[in-house]
This record gives structure tokens, sequence and C-alpha cells, in this order.
């Protein structure tokens, strides 16, 4: 420390600023290098997002305390914590869908707005509220609703609207019934839209729920599933979790079937009226005499000398009207059905350690299995005119190796470090060693020139063994202070001739020593001025 003391003082004032800078510089270069040690790295959250939307973002973050950066559009945080905020936010409807609404048609006046721009304002108004609405729903997490109005082409006829909806879901899968009840939420909405004219696309391109034929066909798969789980949960209450497979297999029947079918009684009978009518008449016929004269006179006298007929008649009709029993009946079969039911249920068997200390494998008896399945057929509703088949047996297991490397925790993911971080400490380093090689280190093992004291001190000291220099100049071999030029050890060979001019040497010499040279040519003057 006291060596380090003296050289400082020895040195002039340029090298000690140039010290300090370089000292100030690698002070400053350890303290960057501390602060990236200590900052926590920080990585993208969320970026893209509306304003609105960032807002209630940053909000959720500071209400939890959570180390956030804003560059830009775009949120960081701790790499840390970015998937579990990813999912705790996302449980949160956050970011929502800022989808606007019927705000639009607040911005429309009277006076620059004419019937197409209102029109297409209030459509718009209209998707966007039907996404609001689609994505409240926890399942969804962003919605966009399209609807084709065909009201806006006044010369098309018979011209049905049509939507489609497009829709992220939460989990990633949007079930059927939920599709579906969105085909109708959209069809509600719209004026003389039909559900089946609303087509619902998941985020993956893929249609959700089509149409009532496609959901009754996936019924049988529902109704799969569900059974699967009862006897799932049944076997393994007694067998242990993870000692049974049941697959289930269900046949629906797929077409709707309308039967009406009218059956008539002809034995049952009942009179609902009678109706009788009675006619009776008399009839009197005589026979005719000659033809006179006086038979063609209104009051003359016909001849009347013949025979005369009468006859008498009557006459009943009686009409009875019956209505006999009739039984009319309509039956509608939808899809959906049950057609027959295959049902496989596969049971590991027991381990029991054998007199010589080995596992041995042993099936469950058949009195168990026959338990098991009679609970399974009473789980499934088991209907053997249907066709229906059970299938329990007990065998071995087979250990399942997991595919794939674990997922451990090395030492480098505990530090808070990234490849940027590393990069910019590496750089800061190399720096702080440039400056403490090649600036700091000369300035400070560099030697002062050592000060000299009375008339004619010894000026330093020749590196190589030479003599100290005192001014004068000798001849070879004379005087004390001359200077060997013959010894190998004295100066570096300078190249001439061997019978080089005295003078010469001299000029060479101070060329080669000046510092040592204005230090003799002080003392000279020092001297000169003490004898006047």
């Amino acid at each position: 420390m006291e060596q380090l003391q003296n050289v400082f003082a020895s040195t002039d004032l340029r090298r000690k600023i140039i010290a300090g800078l370089a000292a100030a510089a690698m002070f400053a270069a350890i303290l960057a290098m501390t602060n990236l040690a200590s900052k926590p790295s920080l990585t993208l959250l969320y970026s893209g997002l509306e304003t609105s939307q960032a807002g209630e973002v940053v909000k959720s973050l500071e209400a939890r305390g959570v180390t956030y950066d804003i560059r830009g559009g775009s949120i960081f945080v701790e790499s840390t914590q970015r998937d579990a905020l990813r999912m705790t936010l996302a449980s949160e409807g956050l970011p929502a869908n800022n989808t606007k609404g019927y705000e639009l048609l607040d911005t429309l006046n009277g006076f620059g707005t004419t019937a197409q721009m209102f029109d297409a304002a209030y459509w718009r108004a209209k998707e966007g509220e039907l996404a609001r609405t689609i994505a409240a729903s926890p399942l969804v997490s962003s919605a966009r609703v399209h609807i084709a109005n065909g009201s806006r082409n006044p010369f098309q006829k018979n011209a049905e609207p049509s939507a489609s909806v497009s829709v992220t879901a939460t989990d990633g899968t949007m079930p059927a019934n939920h599709a579906k009840a969105l085909r109708y939420l959209v069809a509600s909405a719209v004026a003389g839209l039909s559900a089946e004219n609303v087509t619902v696309i998941d985020d993956k391109g893929g249609l959700i729920g089509t149409s009532d034929e496609v959901a009754s066909s996936g019924a049988g798969q529902d109704k799969a599933e569900v059974l699967r789980a009862k006897v799932q949960n049944l076997i393994e209450a007694r067998v242990g979790y993870g000692n049974a497979v049941v697959e289930v297999s269900v046949e629906t029947v797929t077409e709707t079937e309308s039967i009406r079918e009218t059956l008539i009684d002809p034995e049952s009978r009942v009179a609902i009226s009678t109706d009788t009518e009675e006619r009776s008449g008399n009839s009197t016929e005589a026979a005719g005499g000659d033809v006179t004269v006086a038979s063609n006179l209104p009051n003359g006298a016909a001849g009347n000398g013949g025979d005369s007929n009468s006859s008498q008649n009557t006459e009943t009709r009686e009409r009875v009207n019956y209505e006999v029993s009739e039984t009319l009946r309509e039956i509608t079969r939808a899809a959906g059905a049950v057609k027959r039911l295959s049902v496989a249920v596969l049971v590991n068997g027991t381990e029991t350690t054998n007199a010589e200390g080995q596992t041995v494998f042993e099936p469950r008896s058949a009195e168990e299995l026959a338990a098991l399945q009679e609970l399974v057929s009473s789980a499934v509703g088991f209907d053997e005119a249907r066709g229906d088949v059970i299938t329990l047996k007990s065998l071995q297991f087979q250990p399942l190796d997991s595919l794939g490397t674990e997922a451990t925790s090395s030492f480098m993911s505990k530090m808070a470090f990234d490849a940027m971080s590393l990069i910019q400490m590496g750089v800061l380093a190399l720096v702080s060693l440039v400056l403490g090689l090649f600036v700091l280190r000369p300035i400070l093992t560099k030697p002062a020139p050592v000060a000299s004291a009375g008339p004619a001190p010894s000026i330093g000291y020749d590196p190589l063994g030479a003599e100290p220099l005192n001014g004068e100049i000798a001849d070879d071999g004379e005087g004390i202070g001359a200077v060997d030029f013959s010894s190998r050890n004295a100066l570096p060979d300078i190249s001439g001739p061997s019978e080089e001019d005295p003078v010469e040497r001299l000029r060479n010499l101070i060329a080669e020593r000046q510092d040592e040279t204005v230090q003799i040519l002080k003392n000279w003057l020092e001297n000169k001025e003490e004898k006047a």
C-alpha cells in the first residue's frame, strides 16, 4: 500500500487524471454488472394489446404486486412467473375481448350519415354485442361474429340471412352442445335468421355442431362416455385406481321414423241416430164408356156405364246410423335411441408371494368376476333381447414405460439469467479487464524519475550495466565518468564505421537518453549560477 502511495505521489497531474478516470470507469462497470446480476430476468407476457386491454392487465399485475415492465406495446414480467400469470389472468377473462357494440351508433349524427352508413354501423354494432355476449362465457376467451344480412339487396327475393361465429375456447375444446346454444343465441338475435344458417368455427378451423344430424351422431359417443365413467368408478372402487380399463361402445339409431296407425274394431259399434219414415196412399180407377158429344161438354154427361178399380198402399222406412270404434296412433322415433350396447372390462389381478419369496400373479376368482359383471350389467342397463354384450376378464397389466425424458430443474434454471444478460455481463467484464490491464497497470507500475541532490549527482543508471553519466566526454578508456561504448553491455550497437567521430557518438547518446541529458544540462546551468 505504501509503495502504491509513493508511485501515485511521484506521477504527474496528467497521469493522475487518467488514473482517476479509469478507476471511475471500472467502478461504473462493476456497478453495472452488479445491477444486472441483481435485476430479475424479464420475459414477454403479452404484446399487441389494445390500450384498454393492456390497462386492465397492468391493473391486475399491480394488484398482485408483480414486477413488470412496459416496452412499447408489450408487457414483460419475470420469467419464473410468466406461465402462472397467464393462467391466472385467463381465469379472470384477461385480456378481455374489446369489441365495440352499440356505442358505435353514438358517434353517428343526422347531418353527415346516410342510410347505407347507418345500416353498416348498425350491423357492426350488432356483431359486436353478440361477440361480447359470447365472450362472457367462461368457456370462451375470445369471439367474432359475422352476419350476412340478405335485406341489403332489395332486388334479391327470398334471401335468407346467415351468420358465422369464430370462437377461441379457454381449454382448447368447445363442446357440441355449447356450440348449438351459440347458434340459437345468434339466430334469436337476428330477425329472420334460422339456427341452421349459423356456423360455429373454432380457433383450429374446424366446424362445431354444424347441424342437428351431426349432433345426434355424436349422441352415441356422449352416452358411451357417460356409461364408461360410471363403470370405471364402480370397478375401481373394488380393484383400486388404475387396475381396471373400461371401454363402452353404443350403437344408436341414426334415422328418424314416424309411424301413423289406424285400428277399426267391427265388433264394437254404437247407434248414434235413428230415422223412421212411413208413407200411405189410396187410388181408384174407373172403366171408361163410349165417347160422345155430351162427354165433351163442360157439364155434359159422359158415359159411365163401366166397371171401377180402387187400391191402397202403405210404406215404412227406418234408417239407423252406427259409429264403429277407431284407434288412431302416431309414433315418432327420433335419432339417438340405443340399438345395441357392448361393454368390455379388463381387470388386473393380484400379486402374492409364494413359499420361495417370489411374487406370483394370480387372476381374480370366478365368483368375484361374476359379481363385478352383475354390477356392470345393472350400471349400463343391460338388455339381452336387444343384443347387448358384456365381457369381463382378469389379466395381468404390463407396466408402461414413460415416453420422453423427465422434466427436472437444473442448476442454470434456478438462476435468474438469460442469454442477453450473460452477454451484457461478459461485455462489461471485458471492458473492466481492459481498463485494468492496459490503462491502470502501466500508469501505476511505471517508475518515476529519481530527483538528484548536489552539484553533480549521478543521473540514472544504464539498465544494461553502464556507468552513470556525468556530462563529460572522455576519450576511450579515459576518465572516471567515461562511457565504455566498446562494452557489450553498455549501449545498443549503432550501425556505422568503427572509427566514428566522438561528437556523433554524443549525438546518438543524447538521442537515446533524452531525459538524462536534460537533467545534466539543468545541473550545468545551476552550477554556473552558483559560481557566478
